[in-house]
């Protein structure tokens, strides 16, 4: 009896998702990231209550996250362009659930600051990979919708995830524990998710020359840099502090109120700047930069007079105008700098206008710890204020001397 050898079925193909669902994928990596770094704002009271630790070293803890963003992005910032967006986000989103999960278990400040240098590392590779992926997958029919997507992915996710952490500091048994055990679920599935898209960089050599540390501006995109870097870097001079002290100023002018006031500071912050990057989407770039630019001086005025007048009013509304210019900035410098720079090019332009804007967001929230310490929180919020006062004003008056630089 002769036996029929049934022929070998072919390899099943992992399904993969189309450019349509792999656009919103990337956004919401990036939402979740940002959504991540912004948690622990609300939570930093209670750490301080628990650990009994000071303004200084609050400070450090804010900061180890966005210096260890930093490294990464000055070495990893280019590692999908060679490797391909799918390994490097995979692993990227992995290690941040493993961030997550030491969040988790945190006994002391230690691990607080093990933690957030292990977050800003995965954030650093992850966000220069997810934002080119964005410009990837952006559908031809709609051209800028992937760069108002890198505009406004960063402050929605910071948004959400302040407004999560404050609504479960308010109303969850366990706050510092559930929000990051929400996380580690949300960054698994997305690694997962991001295994079935389809890879859209041409992986090449050049792997380990390009971990070297460096920026990587697009020649294209130099001049609208250097024109643009002082607005970068007093709007997010602003978010340092808004996230680092804001808590703290809050308890500062209205010591009764309650635990979700601090966190509602950062999410002003966070929700103006994501409304003002989407009305800002109409206008002109470089009126866009220029006028968020200008928005900040109210802002941070209005920030220093609230111990003065000890009026939570004025500090949620110069929060609010702060934001507003801090999504106009971004939503211009972003169109500017992106626009020019040809494919191959993207990831290291995006890593580059991160990491001013994240020594930006972390040196000067150091140096506001140390005054605090130093000499008391009202003064460090009035030398911060003059400071990007004066950044403000630098980069407003080199937009008028340079009007025709794209």
């Amino acid at each position: 009896m002769l036996s029929v050898v049934a022929p070998p079925s072919p390899p099943r193909r992992m399904p993969v998702l189309g450019r349509r669902s792999a656009f919103p994928l990337h956004a919401s990596v990036l939402v979740g990231l940002l959504a991540a770094s912004s948690a622990p704002t609300p939570l930093y009271a209670l750490y301080q209550a628990a650990w009994h630790f000071s303004a200084m070293t609050l400070t450090v803890v804010f900061s180890a996250y966005a210096l260890a963003l930093l490294g990464a992005l000055l070495t990893a910032g280019t590692l999908s362009d060679h490797l391909g967006r799918r390994p490097v986000l995979i692993g990227a989103l992995l290690a941040q659930a493993v961030a997550m999960a030491v969040f988790a278990t945190a006994q002391g400040v230690s691990a607080l600051i093990a933690a957030r240098i292990l977050q800003g590392l995965a954030t650093g590779v992850a966000t220069s990979a997810a934002g080119a992926a964005l410009l990837d997958f952006e559908d031809p029919d709609r051209p800028g919708r992937a760069t108002l997507a890198n505009g406004i992915t960063p402050v929605a996710g910071m948004a959400a995830g302040v407004l999560a952490a404050t609504a479960l500091v308010q109303y969850a048994p366990a706050p510092t524990r559930t929000v990051y055990l929400l996380l580690l679920l949300l960054f698994v599935a997305q690694a997962a998710a991001v295994l079935l898209t389809t890879e859209t960089a041409h992986p090449h050599h050049g792997v380990w020359r390009s971990l070297r540390p460096g920026i990587a501006v697009a020649p294209a995109s130099r001049p609208a840099m250097r024109l643009l870097a002082p607005g970068i870097v007093a709007a997010w001079a602003l978010g340092g502090f808004y996230s680092s002290l804001g808590p703290s100023l809050a308890r500062l002018i209205a010591p009764h109120a309650s635990r979700a006031t601090g966190g509602l500071v950062f999410f002003t912050l966070t929700a103006a700047a994501g409304l003002a990057v989407l009305a800002a989407r109409p206008l002109p770039a470089r009126t866009a930069s220029s006028a968020g630019t200008a928005l900040l001086i109210p802002g941070a005025l209005l920030t220093l007079s609230g111990p003065q007048l000890h009026s939570l009013l004025a500090l949620f509304a110069g929060t609010a105008l702060a934001g507003t210019g801090f999504g106009a900035v971004t939503q211009g410098a972003l169109r500017l700098l992106l626009s020019p720079a040809a494919p191959d090019e993207r990831a290291g332009t995006l890593a580059a206008y991160y990491v001013l804007s994240y020594l930006a967001m972390s040196i000067p929230a150091v140096l506001a710890g140390l005054l605090t310490n130093l000499y008391g929180l009202q003064t460090a919020v009035s030398l911060y204020a003059v400071t990007v006062v004066l950044l403000t004003l630098i980069g407003l008056a080199r937009g008028v001397r340079q009007p025709s630089t794209p």
